[in-house]
């Protein structure tokens, strides 16, 4: 089974809410950090700052994006079908690749920020090229946001229809030698006791 180019785009996007937050706490200007706590029970919205960034628009639209992403792909992942039985003969957990992932992170700690509107477009350019070579090189399932969920990569000799394989396992939580049920996703199994 193949990605969908929007569900593997909601994956990618989704991992990037860390990002998005990043950036959005640097749009909040130091000034806003020394304002008093707004006093609910005597509220004078004239004093009170409900939203503290500089640019609102991009710093809302990016953590909104990135939160949805994150909901949907949980949603997406549990809605896949395992129509695949196979036997784990032996296993061990692989380090997931999150180099990928780490370059934007160095970029919004180098004066990328929601003021500089051609700058954001370019790192939006950055970003798609990104998505693309991960998505054509079936990696889009190498995401760090999955390890949040516990989800873990695991190199698997298996047996399927009696033929040992060699292959790559994502699974939520610890994987045990027997029978699992799984489903091909670009050059990956996901599987599900």
């Amino acid at each position: 089974m193949q990605f969908r180019t929007v569900s593997a785009f909601l994956v990618f996007i989704g991992s990037y809410l860390p990002l998005a937050i990043i950036l959005a706490v640097q749009d909040i200007p130091s000034t806003w950090w020394s304002l008093p706590f707004c006093n609910f029970i005597n509220l004078d919205i004239a004093n009170c700052s409900f939203i503290p960034f500089k640019n609102p628009k991009p710093s809302l639209i990016f953590v909104c994006t990135c939160t949805l992403s994150v909901v949907v792909s949980s949603f997406l992942f549990r809605k896949i079908s395992f129509p695949f039985v196979v036997d784990v003969q032996e296993f061990k957990a692989i380090p997931n690749d999150i180099i990928n992932y780490t370059f934007p992170y160095v970029v919004s700690f180098m004066g990328i920020s929601y003021d500089e509107t051609e700058k954001l477009f370019g790192f939006g350019v950055f970003l798609l090229w990104m998505f693309a070579i991960t998505y054509k090189s079936g990696q889009i399932i190498m995401n760090p946001l999955l390890l949040m969920f516990g989800w873990k990569l695991y190199e698997a000799t298996v047996l399927i229809n009696g033929v040992t394989r060699h292959i790559q396992i994502l699974k939520q939580g610890s994987i045990t030698r027997g029978s699992l049920d799984v489903q091909t996703i670009q050059d990956f199994y996901v599987a599900r006791d």
